[in-house]
């Protein structure tokens, strides 16, 4: 797959000095497997709200609130989980739990208004667009990696997971934490590049970047998709 971005614009590329690169070697990757599992991180009403406005409007009324970026990211995640449900692909979904004290409490400064207190009472909730079916597996994280102290690797090891596809927010904080422990397991992980997204635009590009550098695969989402493709058609016609 890595010469399917070649030569392409990447997301990072405005952000690079001269001496980067100039010093930038070609990124090699383990191929990903045959038995992928798509992770979902945290695509909760916290990062979105309840409906796409922009940024500095959307921290006014959800603090949380990652503005229109993660607007803009959520028609390319329902696609490639609509490929990975219709090609037998495992999904999990990430969120917290109101009742696991959690790294992103943040005391408020005051009294809440009725309005704001409901909203914090909502942060958690998966937004109805990304909602999991029956049968797709919901953890709750304690920590922004997805692994600290859960049952993902138990899990992923139940369904012989070869490979991650990780998708979701933030870039820079709970996908990166997710996508190092998940190396650090020795997975092969795929990122489709606009599954992902932050708060603001240059750490989300910089840590795409070193993440493609060090951790992850990052590619665009229409290679991530017929690479899924490809797996589905494979287990109907009887491969593994």
């Amino acid at each position: 797959m890595a010469e399917e971005t070649a030569g392409r614009e990447r997301v990072w590329d405005r952000f690079l000095t001269e001496r980067d690169r100039a010093t930038l070697e070609a990124t090699a990757h383990r191929a990903p497997g045959s038995r992928p599992v798509l992770i979902l991180i945290d695509f909760i009403r916290w990062a979105y709200g309840d409906r796409r406005e922009p940024l500095e409007q959307a921290i006014l009324r959800w603090p949380g609130s990652c503005g229109e970026a993660a607007w803009d990211a959520l028609p390319h995640v329902q696609r490639v989980l609509a490929v990975a449900r219709a090609n037998g692909i495992p999904v999990i979904h990430t969120t917290q739990s109101e009742a696991i004290p959690g790294w992103r409490d943040r005391p408020p400064l005051g009294p809440l208004d009725p309005e704001m207190a409901e909203r914090r009472r909502r942060r958690y909730e998966i937004i109805p667009e990304l909602a999991p079916l029956p049968g797709e597996a919901v953890l709750y994280k304690t920590a922004p990696s997805a692994f600290h102290q859960t049952w993902l690797i138990q899990h992923l090891r139940g369904l012989d997971a070869d490979t991650l596809i990780m998708t979701g927010e933030s870039t820079s904080g709970c996908v990166r934490a997710t996508v190092v422990d998940g190396k650090s397991c020795r997975y092969p992980i795929l990122m489709p590049e606009e599954c992902v997204f932050d708060r603001h635009e240059a750490p989300h590009a910089i840590n795409l970047f070193d993440m493609e550098q060090k951790y992850a695969h990052v590619q665009p989402t229409d290679d991530v998709v017929a690479y899924m493709e490809r797996i589905g058609a494979s287990r109907r016609h009887g491969g593994s």
